[in-house]
């Protein structure tokens, strides 16, 4: 997959290359930190969801940038979302449960970005500063949702 931008011509760097072989080799590992820590299929698509959806958000958000280009600070509060995961992570002990809620936590993190993101206009100018806020929080804010609800379910 870290050749596929080679093969299609992408005009990518080395630095490039050495930042999505870290995310990828991260995403791999938490991946199967996940599939050790329980055996439930359950649980295993609720971690498999939340990885993709930091994955996808660390990837858009450098690549291109969710809010405008991928220059603009105001992307930067979306670490603060991936920041919010980690830590519920953490604090849950990686139970089911405390996933679930530590989940819908970073969703209503991801919405509040997007609130704040719409409030103070820091997207890009017009409707597409609109266009970007909306499929930007619905679309992570909809996977964290669907983790928490996956986490929810193997906890019962």
């Amino acid at each position: 997959m870290l050749l596929l931008p080679l093969l299609v011509g992408a005009p990518w760097s080395g630095s490039d290359y050495g930042v999505m072989a870290l995310l990828l080799g991260g995403a791999g590992l938490l991946l199967e930190l996940a599939a050790r820590a329980s055996g439930d299929r359950t649980y295993r698509a609720g971690a498999g969801v939340a990885v993709v959806a930091a994955f996808l958000l660390l990837w858009v958000n450098g690549a291109v940038g969710v809010l405008g280009d991928e220059d603009n600070p105001a992307n930067l509060m979306f670490v603060g979302v991936l920041a919010i995961a980690l830590a519920g992570a953490f604090v849950a002990d990686f139970r089911p449960a405390g996933m679930a809620r530590a989940m819908l936590a970073t969703a209503a993190a991801q919405l509040l970005v997007g609130i704040v993101a719409l409030a103070a206009g820091l997207g890009s100018p017009g409707y597409a500063g609109l266009y970007e806020v909306v499929l930007g929080t619905g679309v992570f804010g909809g996977l964290w949702l669907l983790s928490a609800g996956l986490f929810r379910r193997a906890a019962v």
